[in-house]
Protein backbone atom coordinates (compact mmCIF):
# COMPACT_ATOMS: atom_id res chain seq x y z
CA UNK A 1 0.00 0.00 0.00
CA UNK A 2 1.02 3.55 -0.96
CA UNK A 3 2.19 5.77 2.01
CA UNK A 4 0.37 8.17 3.44
CA UNK A 5 2.52 10.62 1.94
CA UNK A 6 1.96 9.92 -1.36
CA UNK A 7 -2.32 10.05 -0.77
CA UNK A 8 -2.11 13.33 0.87
CA UNK A 9 0.19 14.38 -1.83
CA UNK A 10 -2.61 13.30 -4.61
CA UNK A 11 -5.40 14.10 -2.24
CA UNK A 12 -4.39 17.85 -2.33
CA UNK A 13 -4.93 17.77 -6.47
CA UNK A 14 -8.23 16.01 -6.19
CA UNK A 15 -9.71 18.59 -3.74
CA UNK A 16 -8.16 21.72 -5.49
CA UNK A 17 -10.71 23.00 -7.30
CA UNK A 18 -8.32 25.78 -9.10
CA UNK A 19 -6.79 22.68 -10.54
CA UNK A 20 -8.60 21.68 -14.52
CA UNK A 21 -10.97 18.83 -13.86
CA UNK A 22 -8.85 16.36 -15.90
CA UNK A 23 -5.89 16.74 -14.04
CA UNK A 24 -8.30 16.00 -10.66
CA UNK A 25 -9.78 12.55 -12.07
CA UNK A 26 -6.67 11.91 -12.70
CA UNK A 27 -5.64 11.97 -9.21
CA UNK A 28 -8.87 11.06 -8.25
CA UNK A 29 -8.39 7.20 -10.13
CA UNK A 30 -4.77 7.28 -8.98
CA UNK A 31 -6.41 7.10 -4.98
CA UNK A 32 -8.70 4.45 -5.69
CA UNK A 33 -5.74 2.53 -6.82
CA UNK A 34 -3.61 3.40 -3.57
CA UNK A 35 -6.53 2.39 -1.40
CA UNK A 36 -6.12 2.78 2.29
CA UNK A 37 -7.77 4.94 4.68
CA UNK A 38 -6.09 7.95 3.93
CA UNK A 39 -7.01 7.82 0.43
CA UNK A 40 -10.42 7.56 1.62
CA UNK A 41 -10.22 10.49 3.68
CA UNK A 42 -8.73 12.44 0.88
CA UNK A 43 -11.95 11.31 -1.78
CA UNK A 44 -14.66 12.14 0.86
CA UNK A 45 -13.19 15.67 1.27
CA UNK A 46 -13.72 16.67 -2.04
CA UNK A 47 -18.01 15.67 -1.86
CA UNK A 48 -17.70 19.19 -0.89
CA UNK A 49 -16.96 20.10 -4.54
CA UNK A 50 -19.46 21.68 -7.17
CA UNK A 51 -19.43 19.53 -9.88
CA UNK A 52 -21.58 17.01 -9.48
CA UNK A 53 -19.54 15.11 -12.09
CA UNK A 54 -16.76 14.96 -9.97
CA UNK A 55 -18.95 13.65 -6.65
CA UNK A 56 -20.19 11.15 -8.61
CA UNK A 57 -17.20 9.74 -9.55
CA UNK A 58 -15.83 10.16 -6.11
CA UNK A 59 -18.35 7.84 -4.82
CA UNK A 60 -18.14 5.24 -8.07
CA UNK A 61 -14.21 5.16 -6.69
CA UNK A 62 -15.65 4.35 -3.69
CA UNK A 63 -17.45 1.99 -4.39
CA UNK A 64 -14.77 -0.23 -6.67
CA UNK A 65 -12.76 0.50 -3.78
CA UNK A 66 -14.78 -2.16 -1.32
CA UNK A 67 -13.89 -0.52 1.63
CA UNK A 68 -16.16 -0.89 4.29
CA UNK A 69 -14.29 2.36 5.82
CA UNK A 70 -16.00 4.36 3.44
CA UNK A 71 -19.64 3.32 4.38
CA UNK A 72 -20.15 6.48 6.50
CA UNK A 73 -19.29 9.14 4.24
CA UNK A 74 -21.44 7.40 1.19
CA UNK A 75 -24.55 7.47 3.70
CA UNK A 76 -24.44 10.67 4.31
CA UNK A 77 -24.22 11.38 0.93
CA UNK A 78 -27.01 8.96 -0.60
CA UNK A 79 -28.80 10.96 2.77
CA UNK A 80 -28.45 14.64 1.88
CA UNK A 81 -31.13 15.70 -0.44
CA UNK A 82 -29.08 18.66 -0.98
CA UNK A 83 -26.85 16.45 -3.58
CA UNK A 84 -27.34 16.40 -6.89
CA UNK A 85 -29.19 12.93 -8.04
CA UNK A 86 -26.80 11.24 -9.99
CA UNK A 87 -23.96 12.03 -6.76
CA UNK A 88 -27.15 10.39 -4.75
CA UNK A 89 -27.50 7.57 -7.10
CA UNK A 90 -23.78 6.87 -7.41
CA UNK A 91 -23.39 6.94 -3.19
CA UNK A 92 -26.50 4.36 -3.40
CA UNK A 93 -24.57 2.29 -5.81
CA UNK A 94 -21.17 2.24 -4.41
CA UNK A 95 -22.91 0.87 -0.88
CA UNK A 96 -24.20 -1.98 -3.01
CA UNK A 97 -21.04 -2.63 -4.45
CA UNK A 98 -19.24 -3.02 -0.97
CA UNK A 99 -21.20 -5.48 -0.04
CA UNK A 100 -21.74 -4.76 3.59
CA UNK A 101 -25.72 -6.41 5.06
CA UNK A 102 -25.45 -3.21 7.72
CA UNK A 103 -26.15 -0.85 5.21
CA UNK A 104 -30.09 -2.84 3.91
CA UNK A 105 -32.24 -0.95 5.80
CA UNK A 106 -31.08 2.13 4.87
CA UNK A 107 -31.12 0.99 1.21
CA UNK A 108 -34.86 -0.17 1.63
CA UNK A 109 -36.02 2.91 2.68
CA UNK A 110 -33.96 5.26 -0.30
CA UNK A 111 -35.06 2.28 -2.85
CA UNK A 112 -39.07 4.64 -1.98
CA UNK A 113 -36.98 7.84 -2.43
CA UNK A 114 -38.84 10.35 -4.32
CA UNK A 115 -36.28 10.80 -7.01
CA UNK A 116 -36.51 8.51 -8.85
CA UNK A 117 -33.00 7.46 -10.09
CA UNK A 118 -31.86 7.15 -6.80
CA UNK A 119 -35.07 4.83 -5.73
CA UNK A 120 -34.38 2.16 -8.71
CA UNK A 121 -30.64 2.88 -7.57
CA UNK A 122 -31.06 2.03 -4.11
CA UNK A 123 -33.66 -1.17 -4.98
CA UNK A 124 -30.89 -2.71 -7.68
CA UNK A 125 -28.45 -2.31 -4.47
CA UNK A 126 -31.08 -4.17 -1.69
CA UNK A 127 -31.49 -6.83 -4.40
CA UNK A 128 -27.07 -7.20 -4.94
CA UNK A 129 -27.04 -7.66 -1.13
CA UNK A 130 -29.78 -10.05 -1.00
CA UNK A 131 -28.08 -11.79 -3.63
CA UNK A 132 -24.93 -12.27 -1.65
CA UNK A 133 -26.94 -13.13 1.43
CA UNK A 134 -28.62 -15.81 -0.29
CA UNK A 135 -25.27 -17.64 -1.69
CA UNK A 136 -24.01 -15.23 -4.53
CA UNK A 137 -20.50 -15.68 -5.40
CA UNK A 138 -18.80 -12.44 -5.70
CA UNK A 139 -15.64 -13.82 -6.52
CA UNK A 140 -17.33 -16.62 -9.78
CA UNK A 141 -19.23 -12.72 -10.90
CA UNK A 142 -15.79 -11.22 -10.87
CA UNK A 143 -14.21 -14.15 -12.97
CA UNK A 144 -16.66 -14.08 -15.49
CA UNK A 145 -16.13 -10.13 -15.84
CA UNK A 146 -13.34 -9.14 -18.66
CA UNK A 147 -13.60 -5.57 -17.05
CA UNK A 148 -13.02 -6.27 -13.22
CA UNK A 149 -15.58 -3.72 -12.36
CA UNK A 150 -17.57 -4.82 -9.09
CA UNK A 151 -21.47 -4.12 -10.74
CA UNK A 152 -25.03 -3.09 -9.17
CA UNK A 153 -25.97 -7.15 -10.63
CA UNK A 154 -24.00 -10.19 -11.53
CA UNK A 155 -24.29 -11.17 -15.21
CA UNK A 156 -27.37 -13.67 -16.16
CA UNK A 157 -26.35 -17.04 -16.89
CA UNK A 158 -25.40 -18.29 -20.29
CA UNK A 159 -28.22 -17.32 -22.91
CA UNK A 160 -28.04 -16.49 -26.51
CA UNK A 161 -27.90 -13.25 -27.47
CA UNK A 162 -31.23 -12.91 -28.61
CA UNK A 163 -32.54 -14.48 -25.56
CA UNK A 164 -30.46 -11.58 -24.04
CA UNK A 165 -31.59 -8.75 -25.79
CA UNK A 166 -35.22 -10.02 -24.90
CA UNK A 167 -34.36 -9.99 -21.33
CA UNK A 168 -32.59 -6.50 -21.58
CA UNK A 169 -35.43 -5.01 -23.19
CA UNK A 170 -38.26 -6.41 -21.21
CA UNK A 171 -39.96 -3.48 -19.23
CA UNK A 172 -42.45 -5.86 -17.13
CA UNK A 173 -39.01 -7.51 -15.76
CA UNK A 174 -37.43 -5.93 -12.47
CA UNK A 175 -34.51 -3.96 -13.47
CA UNK A 176 -32.10 -5.93 -11.38
CA UNK A 177 -33.15 -8.99 -13.93
CA UNK A 178 -32.78 -6.70 -16.61
CA UNK A 179 -29.58 -5.15 -15.41
CA UNK A 180 -28.26 -9.23 -15.28
CA UNK A 181 -29.07 -9.50 -19.19
CA UNK A 182 -27.28 -6.02 -19.67
CA UNK A 183 -24.14 -7.75 -18.20
CA UNK A 184 -23.68 -10.63 -19.51
CA UNK A 185 -24.03 -9.29 -23.06
CA UNK A 186 -21.40 -7.09 -21.95
CA UNK A 187 -19.15 -9.98 -20.95
CA UNK A 188 -19.48 -11.11 -24.57
CA UNK A 189 -18.94 -8.26 -25.91
CA UNK A 190 -19.39 -9.24 -29.63
CA UNK A 191 -20.96 -6.45 -31.80
CA UNK A 192 -23.54 -8.61 -31.93
CA UNK A 193 -23.81 -7.82 -28.22
CA UNK A 194 -22.74 -4.43 -28.72
CA UNK A 195 -26.19 -3.82 -30.93
CA UNK A 196 -28.50 -5.45 -28.58
CA UNK A 197 -27.16 -3.14 -25.41
CA UNK A 198 -27.43 -0.19 -28.03
CA UNK A 199 -30.89 -0.77 -27.94
CA UNK A 200 -31.14 -0.16 -24.15
CA UNK A 201 -30.66 3.39 -24.67
CA UNK A 202 -34.42 3.53 -26.42
CA UNK A 203 -35.80 2.38 -22.61
CA UNK A 204 -37.93 4.37 -20.08
CA UNK A 205 -35.58 4.16 -17.30
CA UNK A 206 -33.13 6.97 -17.52
CA UNK A 207 -31.09 4.99 -14.60
CA UNK A 208 -31.41 2.26 -16.98
CA UNK A 209 -29.88 4.26 -20.28
CA UNK A 210 -27.19 5.52 -18.18
CA UNK A 211 -25.77 2.72 -17.16
CA UNK A 212 -26.02 0.85 -21.19
CA UNK A 213 -23.80 3.94 -21.57
CA UNK A 214 -21.18 2.82 -18.75
CA UNK A 215 -21.17 -0.74 -20.24
CA UNK A 216 -21.02 0.40 -23.99
CA UNK A 217 -17.97 2.72 -22.46
CA UNK A 218 -16.52 -0.56 -21.04
CA UNK A 219 -16.33 -2.58 -23.76
CA UNK A 220 -15.26 0.02 -26.37
CA UNK A 221 -16.56 -1.43 -29.42
CA UNK A 222 -17.41 0.38 -32.38
CA UNK A 223 -20.33 -0.35 -33.38
CA UNK A 224 -21.78 1.49 -30.55
CA UNK A 225 -20.66 5.04 -31.64
CA UNK A 226 -23.69 5.87 -33.48
CA UNK A 227 -26.55 4.90 -30.94
CA UNK A 228 -23.93 6.75 -28.37
CA UNK A 229 -24.13 9.81 -30.52
CA UNK A 230 -27.47 9.92 -31.08
CA UNK A 231 -28.10 9.78 -27.49
CA UNK A 232 -25.78 12.87 -26.41
CA UNK A 233 -27.16 14.49 -29.11
CA UNK A 234 -30.74 14.58 -27.50
CA UNK A 235 -30.85 17.47 -25.81
CA UNK A 236 -34.04 17.19 -24.00
CA UNK A 237 -32.06 13.26 -22.80
CA UNK A 238 -31.13 12.89 -19.39
CA UNK A 239 -28.14 14.88 -18.63
CA UNK A 240 -26.63 11.59 -16.18
CA UNK A 241 -27.53 9.37 -20.03
CA UNK A 242 -25.99 11.94 -21.81
CA UNK A 243 -22.69 12.54 -19.58
CA UNK A 244 -22.33 8.65 -19.51
CA UNK A 245 -22.39 8.33 -23.18
CA UNK A 246 -19.98 10.95 -23.51
CA UNK A 247 -17.39 9.29 -21.56
CA UNK A 248 -18.49 5.94 -23.64
CA UNK A 249 -16.99 7.75 -26.54
CA UNK A 250 -13.87 9.07 -24.73
CA UNK A 251 -13.46 5.48 -23.86
CA UNK A 252 -13.51 4.27 -27.25
CA UNK A 253 -11.18 6.89 -28.50
CA UNK A 254 -11.41 6.65 -32.58
CA UNK A 255 -11.28 9.57 -34.42
CA UNK A 256 -15.40 9.98 -35.11
CA UNK A 257 -15.65 10.38 -31.00
CA UNK A 258 -13.17 13.12 -30.98
CA UNK A 259 -15.35 15.11 -33.71
CA UNK A 260 -18.37 14.06 -31.77
CA UNK A 261 -17.13 15.50 -27.82
CA UNK A 262 -15.13 18.56 -29.57
CA UNK A 263 -19.00 19.82 -30.77
CA UNK A 264 -20.44 19.26 -26.96
CA UNK A 265 -17.62 20.67 -25.07
CA UNK A 266 -19.65 23.94 -24.32
CA UNK A 267 -22.97 22.24 -24.05
CA UNK A 268 -25.22 23.86 -21.71
CA UNK A 269 -25.63 21.07 -19.38
CA UNK A 270 -22.26 21.49 -17.05
CA UNK A 271 -22.25 17.77 -16.35
CA UNK A 272 -22.36 17.00 -20.40
CA UNK A 273 -19.51 20.10 -20.89
CA UNK A 274 -17.97 18.65 -18.16
CA UNK A 275 -18.02 14.92 -19.20
CA UNK A 276 -16.60 15.68 -22.79
CA UNK A 277 -13.74 17.35 -21.59
CA UNK A 278 -12.83 14.64 -19.63
CA UNK A 279 -13.93 12.18 -22.06
CA UNK A 280 -11.23 13.98 -24.84
CA UNK A 281 -8.43 13.86 -22.15
CA UNK A 282 -9.44 10.26 -21.98
CA UNK A 283 -9.30 9.75 -25.24
CA UNK A 284 -6.37 11.16 -25.76
CA UNK A 285 -4.65 8.99 -22.96
CA UNK A 286 -6.56 5.79 -25.34
CA UNK A 287 -4.37 7.14 -28.41
CA UNK A 288 -1.29 7.96 -26.53
CA UNK A 289 1.98 6.01 -25.32
CA UNK A 290 1.30 6.29 -21.84
CA UNK A 291 1.20 3.87 -19.17
CA UNK A 292 -1.60 4.56 -16.89
CA UNK A 293 -4.42 6.76 -17.14
CA UNK A 294 -4.40 7.02 -12.59
CA UNK A 295 -1.06 9.03 -13.41
CA UNK A 296 -1.32 11.23 -9.98
CA UNK A 297 1.83 10.19 -8.96
CA UNK A 298 3.98 10.31 -12.20
CA UNK A 299 2.42 13.97 -12.37
CA UNK A 300 3.37 15.11 -9.10
CA UNK A 301 6.98 12.97 -9.61
CA UNK A 302 7.43 15.46 -13.04
CA UNK A 303 7.74 12.09 -15.29
CA UNK A 304 4.63 12.38 -17.12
Amino acid sequence: MASERDAAAVGSVLVNSKQDLTTRFRALFTLRNLGGPEAIKWISEAFADESALLKHELAYCLGQMQDERAIPILETVLKDTSQEPMVRHEAGEALGAIGNPKVLDLLKHHAEDPVIEVAETCQLAVRRLEWLMNGGNESVEKDLNPYFSVDPAPPALKKSVPELRVQLLDESLTLFERYRAMFALRNLGTEEAVLALGDGLQCSSALFRHEIGYVLGQIQHEASIPQLQAALEKVEENAMVRHECAEALGSIGKEACLQILERYKKDQERVVKESCEVALDMLEYENSSQFQYADGLLRLQGTQ
